[in-house]
């Protein structure tokens, strides 16, 4: 924490927008805990990752100032979003990071291409506890509220228990009734792409990504995917460093020597 009576400063963010019912219901989660600063996005970006800005200028523009909220809409990516507001916005290191509420789930290898855990990991970057929330539903007029009574009780976990520094947090909910929640790992499966081709009214050809996600492990039991399936919140602690350490000692056996 920060200084001893100063309140905890709560980053908030997602890739949704700043106007989404999903960042609405993400102040309420971690309304009460200390005073919360708003960077979001001033449109969806959605799919975006860790992705930057750097061929523009970033605009920000203030949207609310109350006395623990403050609201800024950022022309640029969730990532610029957390960047910016590190350098330039808030008064000091916030003590946490959280991002979403996101509409749609971020569950197995999603979180590579998720704007919702591009925002967390950056948080967790900068040595701060952080955590990415979603929900498994596109649907516009989602009910947050369940999202909200358990991603509190995490929060407040986190706010307790604190994070391994260079970990954060990727929590996804179900859609409707939650009835618990699965601390688990992240399940193996990718998107299976698919493009459909299309004409514009000139003749000319464009594309639209479509596709479906495959679990290549539909059985296991303890993964993210499985939990939201059965009605669980997941809770999938994700790190940084993707050195896939296991592999190491049997690269190092290789023949690197160059024969001229």
């Amino acid at each position: 924490m920060n200084h001893i009576n100063t309140k905890p400063l709560i980053l908030v963010t997602n890739d949704d927008g700043v106007n989404a019912k999903g960042i609405t219901a993400l102040y309420e989660m971690v309304k009460g805990f200390g005073e919360i600063y708003i960077v979001a996005p001033n449109r969806a970006n959605s799919g975006k990752s860790n992705s930057i800005t750097v061929e523009v200028p970033i605009r920000i523009r203030k949207i609310k100032d109350q006395d623990d909220l403050k609201v800024f809409s950022c022309k640029g990516t969730p990532v610029d979003c957390v960047k910016l507001a590190l350098n330039k916005i808030v008064p000091r290191q916030p003590d946490f990071v959280v991002s979403g509420i996101n509409h749609g789930a971020n569950t197995s290898v999603s979180v590579l291409y998720s704007g919702t855990m591009g925002a967390t990991i950056e948080g967790c970057l900068a040595g701060i506890p952080s955590l990415g929330f979603s929900l498994d539903s596109f649907d516009g007029k989602a009910d947050f509220s369940q999202c909200i009574k358990y991603g509190r009780k995490i929060f407040e976990n986190v706010v307790k228990n604190g994070l391994p520094r260079s970990i954060c947090l990727n929590v996804n909910f179900p859609d409707g009734d939650i009835k618990g929640v699965r601390v688990c790992r992240q399940a193996d499966g990718m998107w299976k792409e698919e493009f459909d081709h299309r004409k514009d009214p000139f003749g000319g050809d464009y594309y639209w990504l479509t596709g479906h996600f495959k679990n290549a492990e539909p059985q296991a039991e303890d993964t993210d995917e499985s939990a939201i399936k059965e009605g669980y919140a997941s809770v999938v602690p994700t790190q940084i460093d993707m050195t896939a350490h296991h592999v190491l000692e049997n690269l190092k056996t290789w023949d690197y020597e160059v024969i001229d």
